[in-house]
């Protein structure tokens, strides 16, 4: 029996033994291998200032300043040391409620914890800030932050320059191996977001040393550890401000956009997306008043046709169509056909053309002079039942591959996030819509004339511009030329853009005979009136039909027709004929950008294009009917006002009770 209650003396031993064990490698571990503790107690005793530093700034060709920075200040709470503040006071001068102060006082505990400063209001406007700096004494907990935020002088490009804001969780989730913390600011739209990283520069980190109490004692460790803020780096771009402020000039009043790129080096010159909006009105504390408007906005200024927007090219389609059939062999220059007002070899389609007249579609220069329907339908069908390839499937395969490689159906990849590829349809949905090998080039014939399915974007049209302007190569189109004090990674960056990509090797008198076509509609053709002061150039006029309105206005061109420097292309939404609407607007731009400046008689024209308003009539009750609420509401606000008393502070309530005991007095 003895010998039993040792044994199990003994096991009782062993097993305190070891708890008693483990619980002393465990307080080892927690107080000196682990951090976790460890830096919960440092982010209680120390203070982390971050030092915010100077975003890069973008400049245009001519080292112009996009944008600018300027100071501002944030508001910050540590919600632990805020006993005492004068609250009514303090909503009085921000503009919110007791109810919207106890819920970002709240979040702020939850998200940081009460001992830990965070934003309680971002970017103080100036006079907002003056009322705080004077009165910060009847605020305890809180404190202003230096910042620098966005300014931009020339109020324009608002869609490809992009916006910064406060980052979010979503975003920390997204980045969180990037070092970004809440309260930090990010570009997230336009050249902001691509050039992220380079733009942002190195946050500055002063450390400060407190007590029991969490008030500020000093340094730590005599700025030991403190870091200082790296600037980021200036970004220097191929856009001309000017340009861009004539083209988002020309297209006021219209929904709609227009592209412009230096064939020589794939530059981006301009890019309009319209309408359009002040890049200013999103920055600072205007971006919480107007955001809600911009995305409601039917018209959609925030959206980015020139690289999202999605239209059949139409006519501005045919010169791809000549120099396939020129490179397949099927056509020569002098190929005509006999054209009577349209198409009719498919039964039951017929394709109507705008010219009737005897030999308007003789050879080919004649064709894209007159742009004849019949005869590029007649060359697509060509193309199409090629027998070289067998079938109409095998020969769409072909033709769709001259697409891609002229850079339609595909993004550019140019330095903006969400560009689109638009549609350049595969095999697998006319299989799926007439049925396998029960469809031929009658089933898709306005594929030839640019209509169909096919779409493309205004950046795509332009590209195409700039290669048969470069018979046959281009430069990936893009805005960023070079960065300050370029490092191998940046080198590494930009290298794609600086790539010369040749399209396919079709024969360089195939592009000359393209070239002196689209030189011909500038001569006599659908763009004889567009005219370039001492400049010969090169353009094709398209109207695209329009399910939902009015048909799309058109115009592709590059200037001068040898040695071209500028390649634009123009869509104006419900514009009508190319020549009418896109065509004006491309001309002046071309002419500003080649001739710096633009004659008195056509600055008297840019003033009436830019008057004209070819906004659809949904879009225009739209803008109404916001109007109307908007005075509305501000009558409403106007009346509030005159009856509302003026807010007061616990402070000025207990003076006005101690001037009422006072007066009591004999």
């Amino acid at each position: 029996m003895s010998v039993f209650n040792q044994s199990r003396g003994t096991v009782i031993q062993i097993i305190f033994t070891s708890v008693f064990v483990v619980i002393i490698l465990q307080l080892i571990n927690l107080q000196i291998f682990s951090s976790k503790y460890k830096m919960a107690a440092e982010s209680n005793a120390i203070y982390r200032k971050i030092i915010y530093p100077d975003r890069g700034i973008i400049f245009d060709r001519k080292k112009r300043a996009l944008l600018e920075n300027t100071i501002s200040f944030d508001l910050l709470v540590t919600p632990y040391e805020t006993k005492g503040t004068d609250t009514a006071f303090l909503c009085s001068i921000i503009g919110i409620d007791t109810a919207e102060y106890k819920r970002r006082m709240k979040e702020a505990i939850v998200k940081n914890t009460g001992v830990k400063t965070s934003i309680f209001e971002p970017i103080l406007g100036p006079d907002l800030y003056a009322k705080l700096y004077e009165n910060m004494y009847k605020f305890p907990g809180f404190s202003l932050s230096e910042r620098s935020v966005r300014t931009y002088p020339y109020n324009t490009a608002a869609q490809l320059l992009g916006y910064i804001a406060e980052v979010d969780t979503n975003f920390l989730k997204k980045y969180k191996t990037d070092g970004y913390e809440m309260g930090d600011y990010a570009g997230m739209s336009g050249l902001e977001k691509t050039y992220e990283k380079i733009l942002m520069g190195q946050r500055g980190i002063k450390r400060y040393i407190r007590d029991n109490k969490s008030r500020i004692q000093g340094t730590y460790e005599k700025g030991k550890y403190d870091t200082v803020p790296i600037a980021g780096k200036n970004l220097f771009t191929s856009i001309d401000v000017e340009i861009q402020q004539l083209a988002e000039k020309l297209l006021q009043n219209k929904i709609g956009s227009a592209v412009a790129i230096n064939p020589r080096t794939g530059g981006i010159i301009a890019m309009v997306s319209s309408p359009t909006y002040n890049p200013n009105v999103l920055t600072g504390n205007l971006r919480k008043k107007n955001w809600g408007n911009m995305v409601m906005d039917t018209s959609r200024p925030m959206y980015n046709r020139a690289i999202k927007g999605q239209y059949p090219p139409g006519s501005t389609f045919k010169p791809l169509g000549a120099l396939v059939a020129l490179d397949q062999g099927l056509i020569t220059p002098n190929y005509g056909v006999g054209c009577n007002g349209g198409y009719g070899a498919c039964n039951g389609v017929y394709v109507r053309c705008e010219h009737s007249n005897y030999g308007h579609a003789a050879n080919l220069r004649l064709a894209l002079a007159n742009s004849c329907n019949s005869y590029f339908s007649d060359i697509f069908r060509k193309a199409i039942d090629n027998k070289l390839y067998g079938n109409p499937a095998q020969g769409y395969i072909k033709w769709k591959e001259y697409m891609n490689a002229f850079g339609l159906g595909r993004t550019l990849e140019v330095d903006l996030p969400s560009e689109d590829k638009a549609n350049i349809p595969d095999v697998s949905k006319y299989n799926d819509y007439f049925g396998a090998n029960k469809w031929n080039s009658c089933s898709i014939l306005t594929l030839g004339i640019g209509q169909d399915r096919m779409t493309a974007t205004p950046i795509q049209l332009a590209n195409i511009m700039c290669i048969i302007a470069n018979r046959g190569h281009y430069f990936p189109p893009h805005f960023v030329d070079s960065i300050e004090n370029e490092s191998e990674l940046d080198t590494k960056m930009l290298a794609k853009y600086r790539k010369k990509h040749v399209v396919t090797h079709i024969a360089d008198t195939a592009y000359q005979a393209v070239v002196d076509g689209m030189h011909d509609v500038t001569i006599y053709g659908t763009a004889a009136y567009i005219k370039i002061p001492g400049i010969e150039y090169c353009a094709k006029t398209g109207t695209a039909q329009n399910p939902h309105g009015d048909n799309h206005s058109l115009f592709v061109a590059f200037a001068p027709k040898d040695n071209p420097r500028i390649a634009v292309a123009v869509v104006v939404e419900n514009g009508g004929y190319g020549s009418v609407a896109a065509g004006p607007i491309a001309g002046f731009i071309m002419e500003k950008y080649l001739n710096d400046t633009i004659s008195k008689e056509g600055l008297a024209r840019v003033e009436e294009v830019a008057k004209v308003n070819l906004i659809p009539d949904a879009i225009k009750k739209w803008y109404a009917k916001r109007d109307r609420e908007i005075a509305a509401s501000k009558q409403t606000n106007n009346k509030k006002e005159e009856k509302k008393e003026p807010v007061k502070s616990s402070l000025m309530l207990t003076d006005e009770k101690k001037k009422r005991k006072d007066s009591t007095k004999p």
